[in-house]
């Protein structure tokens, strides 16, 4: 019953993730819970809120164990369906997944350089291992977030949810808080080994012949507590045991590499925040954004603002620009929107007013007279008044009224207004 229940509840919060980063359908922020902008979000921007998200997943995985994995991570939960899906195709009785070779300790590394980066004020380096990223560059039918699943497509015919268990930073900090979890999943009396359990495991947690569970890398997707013919697996507070304390070598040089690549990565974050915005000076952001530096380290590429921006002007990273940024040649920015704002989780666009997005400059019109047909549809498209006319009815510009949303560029037929992007976004 835990099981099915589990498994709707994950089913539910998938495709609200689904159409949300589509752009369909938006009604519950289910990227604001996810793991990585949280942390991003507390650690470089910090709020009060992020900060109490933050709190509660870390609470509910020191109780629960790493159920966020299989409830609430939308790149979990596909990789699920993912193994159901290679099940029903192949139908064959699987063999058993070798407990000892699915917990390695090259996690930790990745957690270290990803994480220090992050502290050190980059986010350059955790978007291309993150789970929350890899989903919404694949939702958006991103270049990189297809070859990453496919990549780990073909890792699950061999190793079900190999990714969450030995490459993922998200999973390795919540693994580390579950390994002391209050609730586990544990082998009672009543094992007779059977293997059934370790069979179906998709983390490869459960070794059945010594009756033991990783509690680290168990994803508690119920799994085997359902399929157990013996009721032989638990997922409750374990009852305790007397166990001697015992500190391995091998963890402890794991631990003590791991922490000094987390203090040098902190230092080479900061470096790669400074050197990273080398190409940018004329790119054009989402009102928000502000500093392009800033808004270059924090954005995770996840795609929600491209896939919600309702007159698809912002364009996916490319090899110019290592980010989303605006496209005027494809439309202009809606005077009444802000969705860009709203849907961003990890703080790269901050969460502005829609009264404020509209004082906000974020690029500069410039108007080439000699091209200038005296229509007077850039006037009437310019939301903010800043464009006048002159007596023999050519256009005249008031730089102290445009935010440069792009709408006088997209009304003109003759070419003759150009938008350029400023070095800093300011309130006019």
């Amino acid at each position: 019953m835990k099981y099915k229940l589990r498994q709707l509840f994950a089913i539910i919060i998938f495709i609200f993730a689904v159409l949300g980063i589509s752009g369909l359908f938006y009604p519950v922020h289910i990227f604001d819970i996810q793991m990585t902008p949280i942390i991003q979000r507390t650690i470089v921007n910090f709020s009060y809120v992020s900060a109490v998200i933050l709190g509660f997943i870390v609470i509910m995985t020191f109780v629960f164990g790493r159920i966020y994995c299989s409830l609430i991570c939308p790149f979990g939960i596909l990789q699920e369906i993912s193994v159901k899906i290679k099940r029903a195709v192949y139908k064959k009785k699987m063999k058993p997944i070798q407990h000892k070779n699915l917990n390695y300790p090259v996690k930790y590394f990745i957690l270290a350089i990803t994480i220090g980066a992050l502290f050190g004020g980059s986010g350059f380096l955790i978007r291309y291992i993150d789970p929350y990223t890899i989903f919404g560059s694949l939702g958006s039918l991103s270049a990189f977030g297809i070859i990453v699943f496919v990549a780990v497509f073909i890792i699950l015919i061999f190793k079900d949810r190999f990714f969450c268990t030995n490459i993922c930073p998200v999973g390795a900090i919540l693994g580390l808080i579950s390994k002391f979890s209050i609730n586990k999943i544990y082998m009672n009396e009543n094992c007779v080994s059977c293997s059934l359990c370790e069979r179906k495991c998709p983390a490869g947690a459960i070794n059945s012949k010594e009756k033991t569970v990783d509690n680290e890398i168990c994803i508690k997707c119920l799994e085997c507590t359902s399929i157990c013919p013996k009721n032989a697996i638990q997922y409750r507070i374990k009852p305790k045991e007397k166990i001697g304390f015992n500190i391995k070598r091998r963890s402890v040089i794991i631990s003590a590499a791991a922490l000094l690549l987390l203090g040098s990565m902190v230092k080479a974050g900061a470096e790669i925040k400074d050197k990273i915005t080398e190409k940018i000076k004329t790119v054009i952001l989402p009102a928000g954004a502000k500093n392009k530096k800033e808004f270059l380290n924090r954005c995770l590429n996840c795609n929600l603002c491209v896939q919600n921006c309702p007159n698809k002007i912002i364009k996916k990273a490319d090899s110019e620009f290592n980010a989303v940024h605006i496209d005027y040649n494809k439309g202009f920015c809606k005077f009444d929107c802000n969705k860009c704002a709203a849907v961003c989780p990890a703080g790269a666009i901050e969460k502005i007013s829609l009264e404020e997005k509209q004082k906000t400059r974020i690029a500069m019109a410039m108007i080439k007279e000699e091209d200038c047909s005296a229509c007077g549809l850039c006037k009437i498209a310019c939301p903010n008044g800043a464009i006048t006319q002159r007596a023999d009815k050519t256009a005249v510009l008031d730089a102290s009224k445009c935010i440069g949303c792009g709408a006088c560029k997209h009304a003109c037929h003759f070419g003759a207004i150009e938008i350029f992007g400023t070095v800093e976004q300011k309130t006019i």
